[in-house]
């Protein structure tokens, strides 16, 4: 029997991974972005989804060999797009500044990622017309409130520290950066299409004797190797371009000194897994959902806005911020644990209205 609440944290453990994973990163020196994003990728979208999923799940290979060949595609076909939101996610901070720019990607990524598959179903409509329905529907729209207003909070804060057009962000161009934050929006957003499509493949793994709890694993097993042949051709290509291939062996570049080799692993490791982990815990949610198992994309995208925000305070990026500032973060990260309670009413009432027929 699905249990939302259980569902609930879940996805918050997922939030807080996802919001944790680049801090890592951010203590590797003497490495190319590529080739630490290439090293930790391994672990996100190679490494880490086949071990567990090979030792959480039952007959993995069984299971995905005899998936349909079509299923299979799509899983895939939806992870590669889902990689090129992720490339052009940076741009998106480069252009339109952090605030705004996370405002557009994760709005548009909610949204598309989390009312897309009961749109293609024909079953948006009907869930509209019930109150289970109607709850998490108002929810979703509680947590795009809660973005705009986070995303105003950022935006303040950029003006406040350096004023003028674009708040400090140094190559500011509206017009650019609301193209490359549509089209990161709608490319992450394919990442929920990804797991949609992976309904087969959970069927069978149920079938294999699998615990529902892990149901989700062997779809991301396929998914992320779409993640991963984006990222790794795009890697590959600056690697080949920059010449930074013998940093994986600590060669030195431009006679800086030679990088801490096992520390750079460690971290990139670390930092890897903390990205698998979101979506772990997000195919462990999502199976506690009940019949409105699409509201977990919104609750994966509030949870990470929230947690990304609270890190924010925890690193003193908001010190020195006027109150009007802060009441903004506040009043967003507010509207944004209301979110995830009203979804979690509305499934919470999808499964009772389930039970009573």
């Amino acid at each position: 029997m699905p249990n939302p609440l259980i569902g609930l944290l879940f996805h918050w453990l997922g939030g807080l991974a996802s919001a944790s994973f680049y801090v890592p990163y951010k203590k590797i020196s003497r490495w190319s972005w590529e080739i630490f994003w290439i090293v930790g990728g391994l672990f996100s979208w190679a490494f880490a989804p086949w071990i567990v999923a090979g030792l959480r799940t039952h007959d993995l290979f069984g299971v995905l060999g005899a998936t349909p060949t079509d299923t299979l595609f799509w899983c895939w076909f939806w992870g590669l797009l889902w990689g090129f939101g992720g490339l052009t996610f940076g741009l998106t901070m480069r252009y339109l500044g952090l605030s705004l720019g996370m405002a557009v990607v994760l709005g548009l990524t909610t949204v598309i990622g989390t009312l897309g598959p009961p749109i293609f179903d024909g079953s948006l409509l009907h869930l509209a017309q019930t109150a289970s329905g109607g709850a998490t529907l108002s929810g979703i729209l509680v947590t795009l409130v809660g973005i705009v207003l986070v995303a105003k909070a950022g935006k303040s804060k950029e003006a406040e520290g350096a004023g003028g057009q674009g708040g400090g962000v140094a190559e500011f161009d509206l017009r650019k950066g609301l193209a490359v934050a549509v089209f990161s929006g709608v490319m992450s957003s394919c990442f929920a299409f990804g797991l949609a499509a992976g309904q087969p493949i959970r069927d069978l793994t149920l079938a294999a004797g699998t615990d529902v709890l892990w149901q989700g694993l062997p779809v991301l097993c396929v998914v992320l190797v779409g993640g991963l042949t984006t990222n790794a051709i795009w890697c590959g290509w600056l690697i080949f371009r920059n010449g930074s291939l013998g940093e994986l062996v600590g060669r030195v570049r431009d006679g800086g000194e030679r990088p801490p080799l096992l520390r750079n692993y460690l971290l990139a490791a670390l930092g890897g897994t903390l990205w698998y982990l979101q979506f772990f815990f997000y195919t462990m949610g999502e199976s506690q959902m009940g019949a409105y198992g699409f509201s977990s994309w919104t609750l994966h995208m509030a949870s990470i806005i929230l947690f990304s925000t609270l890190w924010g305070f925890a690193l003193k990026e908001w010190a020195g911020t006027s109150r009007r500032t802060r009441s903004f973060v506040w009043a967003g990260i507010g509207a944004l644990v209301g979110s995830t309670i009203i979804i979690g009413i509305g499934n919470a009432l999808a499964g009772g209205a389930a039970a009573g027929h």
